[in-house]
């Protein structure tokens, strides 16, 4: 495949070497890695902060008074504090750490959403979204009688806006959006959306799963009242994430989950609950995750967001034009504002097949429906195969998974 010009004011991060995973061979060929919207690898810096922890200052956090527990805390703590300057919240209480994304939603549903609704009341979500910012919605539903209502997109992955605004009725009690599609990229006009929504009254959670590891994260300039993201899709370790919410709305919520650490006291017939952010933290937390997601907020702040989406912005336009000059390659998801990911299909193979003969080639890419079956239902498709980027990928990168491409084509030719 043919290569860029090589050019001085090139935007390509030069990183690869923080991160030791892809210092392999798969199948005899070294690994090229484009499967980072499902889960990114973690860089030495997450590794080595994770592994001190373990090394020096494994002990439970907020509950003992020896040095251990009192090191752990703080680099607990510590990785909150860093948290909350990374996405601009307004206070440490806004910060709630859980196990990802999913519990994040989760959290809001069970906690904010369930007590409020009732029949006649609706949540209204969009067919972008992830089966994680999709089925708690349904469960709520379904225990409150509330509706769910669910915006269109277009053949090209975009929300329908205009349709999406005529659905913000009175009744809307909360509107569940992604920052940016997993399954397609597609990068959702968010802020002005949250402005629109406020115009109804409506609360607005955004799934920013996909958007914390690709762009600047403002959660005060956007205006909305959760954003829920992961720590696994930031270059941090699995079962670690963030819940954003505005504090007024937190303090009203009732605790999700009972235990320790949630609370202040406990009687046998009543207990008093701890003050925010911990009472949404119920019993020992994914301490040497969140240790390492607080390096992994501070590895992607020494590189800068602007810098970040720079590299991927370059990469993803190389890799369009790579991949669509390949006979019978059709790409799914043209949205005009994109990031990180295109999802293809080539000619009638399966994207089972074409993940497998990939991977003999050494390239690791995602095949199948992304937990995002609505999108796939939307444009006809069983699935689809994916290709996503990371801070680590490069323009050979990019070739090897044409080439490989090009070598599925021939077998099944």
């Amino acid at each position: 495949m043919s290569q860029p010009n090589p050019q001085s004011s090139s935007p390509l991060l030069d990183v690869r070497a923080d991160f030791p995973v892809l210092d392999q061979d798969v199948n005899g060929k070294p690994l090229v890695y484009l499967d980072s919207a499902a889960s990114a690898q973690q860089p030495r810096q997450v590794i080595d902060a994770v592994a001190d922890y373990h090394l020096k200052d494994h002990a439970n956090v907020h509950r003992g008074v020896h040095t251990l527990s009192q090191r752990a805390t703080d680099a607990f703590e510590g990785a909150r504090d860093r948290i909350v300057e990374f996405v601009n919240a307004n206070s440490r209480k806004e910060i709630i750490l859980t196990a990802g994304t999913t519990e994040s939603i989760n959290l809001v549903a069970q906690s904010f959403a369930r007590p409020r609704l009732g029949k006649g009341d609706k949540i209204l979500v969009t067919h972008l979204e992830h089966h994680s910012n999709m089925v708690p919605w349904q469960l709520v539903c379904e225990q409150t009688g509330a509706e769910l209502v669910v915006a269109p997109i277009d053949d090209h992955g975009q929300l329908m806006l205009d349709e999406l605004r005529e659905l913000m009725t009175p009744d809307v009690l909360l509107l569940a959006v992604g920052h940016v599609s997993n399954a397609l990229g597609t990068v959702n006009p968010v802020k002005d959306i949250v402005g629109w929504a406020k115009q109804q009254d409506i609360t607005v959670l955004v799934d920013g799963a996909q958007g914390v590891p690709h762009m600047d994260i403002d959660v005060q300039d956007l205006g909305c009242d959760f954003y829920a993201f992961s720590g696994h899709k930031m270059y941090g370790p699995t079962g670690t994430g963030v819940l954003y919410g505005r504090e007024e709305l937190l303090e009203e919520m009732p605790p999700w989950q009972g235990g320790g650490d949630m609370i202040l006291e406990v009687f046998v017939d009543r207990s008093v609950f701890n003050e925010l952010p911990y009472k949404f933290e119920a019993g020992t937390p994914n301490i040497a995750g969140i240790v390492g997601l607080g390096a992994a907020v501070d590895y992607l702040r020494g590189i800068g967001p602007e810098r970040v989406a720079a590299h991927e912005h370059y990469l993803l336009d190389y890799m369009t034009e790579q991949l669509t000059a390949i006979e019978g390659l059709k790409p799914i998801g043209t949205a005009e504002h994109k990031t990180s990911v295109l999802s293809f299909m080539l000619d009638d193979i399966h994207p089972h097949d074409i993940g497998t003969i990939l991977d003999h080639e050494g390239v690791a890419i995602r095949t199948g429906h992304h937990c995002a079956m609505p999108v796939m239902q939307r444009f006809g498709l069983p699935g689809t195969a994916r290709a996503s980027l990371g801070v680590y990928n490069s323009t050979d990168d990019v070739d090897r998974l044409a080439n490989a491409l090009l070598t599925a084509k021939r077998l099944f030719a």
